[in-house]
């Protein structure tokens, strides 16, 4: 894996704006940014990334059906006690998902390790499936990339089959996101058109102006029931909103469907760890309540002691901290040799339960720290994209840098 600089093309920005791409540039800061971009090997796509993924995803279906069974972890999920017929039914009737995000630490070297799972309302999804594709081939037309370079990147084409697998023919799909964001709306326009190749209606509604009829059912700003909605809007606030209680009775079809708030939920990290333990792809985690004692000469909890002295000596030579719900780095800190060495201004979201992973110190190339985000759609990882920035901690106007497949 290597950063490699190169020419960028001629009057990409006007292009981007004619495609809508609006957010090319952000905070007088570039968002997309290709001055540089990522090399990799087929066998680093392949076998570094590709496979652990589609592994990873596996894992985190077993911790659902954990979970599930398991009231003690609903609550440390903070899944709402009063939804967790809701959240358990859903997993039962085996509603399909769609897609998700894996972020990584990788170098090229040694095993990529998880930091976190954005399986419910990942966005990057429009730079990573369409815009760095049409990088791609526009720089291979212009020669600065070779004819044989490739890049690992089949998501539209995925997300288009998978429409296919799971929503009959001609049914009407509604996609809502804030009307205000332009990200946002990238990201459900993306698979709008994805569902329209597929064969099925798309519509969009801000989620501002979704309503609910006389009976109880879900509709858009032109009374029109919903009946299948993709909503980029995140479970653990679908679930406390004052709507909330008309949720299973709307009779509304969700994607995501409503058991991925187990695993948009970073308290997943503790349980993967403690269901597999060691394996090369996950860091050490436990939730912050467990450990808290321990880390300043305490004991941890009778529940994970054992767990804790085999990961202590490398949580204390480096950790990160994260609430259980967060946003674009928000709330993230890092701390090494007991001193914190990072952290977001924004505390959002710290008011939520925290847990402690061990630090992978993401790898530096040119002053920039690059977080790979390896995407899912249904069962198989598909795709790429990547993020970097000059801090420590991602956050949302890190650059998006594109990549590409070579040797």
């Amino acid at each position: 894996m290597e950063k490699r600089n190169l020419p960028e093309r001629p009057g990409w920005r006007d292009e981007a704006r004619e495609l809508g791409f609006t957010f090319a540039d952000m905070g007088g800061e570039p968002y997309w940014d290709e001055t540089s971009a990522y090399r990799l090997t087929l066998r680093q796509v392949e076998e570094d990334l590709e496979a652990p993924c589609n592994e990873l995803h596996q894992m985190s279906r077993e911790a659902v059906a954990r979970v599930i069974a398991d009231d003690e972890w609903l609550t440390r999920l903070a899944i709402p006690a009063e939804h967790w017929d809701f959240v358990a039914e859903s997993w039962r009737q085996g509603e399909p998902e769609l897609y998700g995000r894996f972020d990584l630490c990788y170098d090229g070297e040694g095993p990529a390790k998880l930091l976190e799972y954005n399986a419910d309302t990942p966005t990057s999804l429009y730079e990573s499936a369409s815009f760095q594709w049409l990088w791609l081939e526009q720089q291979q037309a212009l020669g600065v990339l070779g004819p044989d370079t490739d890049q690992f990147n089949s998501i539209h084409e995925a997300i288009v089959a998978r429409f296919g697998e799971i929503i009959a023919a001609g049914e009407e799909v509604h996609f809502a996101a804030d009307a205000q964001n332009p990200e946002d709306y990238a990201t459900v326009e993306t698979l709008a058109w994805a569902a329209r190749e597929a064969g099925l209606g798309a519509h969009f509604t801000d989620l501002a102006q979704i309503g609910l009829s006389e009976e109880g059912q879900f509709a858009d700003a032109e009374s029109r029931v919903i009946g299948t909605l993709f909503k980029l809007y995140p479970w653990e606030d679908m679930l406390r909103d004052d709507f909330a209680e008309q949720l299973q009775s709307s009779g509304t079809r969700f994607l995501e469907p409503p058991w991925k708030a187990i695993l948009s939920n970073k308290g997943l990290l503790p349980l993967l760890w403690e269901m597999f333990p060691g394996h090369p792809n996950l860091l050490p985690a436990f939730f912050m309540d467990e450990v808290a004692a321990a880390l300043s000469g305490g004991t941890p909890a009778a529940r994970i002691a054992r767990a804790w002295d085999v990961a202590q000596s490398q949580l204390r030579a480096g950790h990160v901290t994260k609430p259980i719900f967060s946003r674009e780095g928000s709330g993230v800190s890092i701390f090494q040799d007991g001193c914190e060495t990072a952290s977001t201004p924004d505390d959002t979201y710290s008011h939520h339960p925290m847990i402690l992973q061990a630090l992978a110190p993401l790898p530096e190339f040119d002053g920039f720290h690059p977080v790979l985000g390896a995407w899912m759609v249904g069962e198989e990882c598909c795709g790429l994209g990547l993020r970097e920035d000059r801090a420590r901690i991602t956050h949302n106007l890190s650059r998006f840098k594109p990549h590409f497949i070579e040797g």
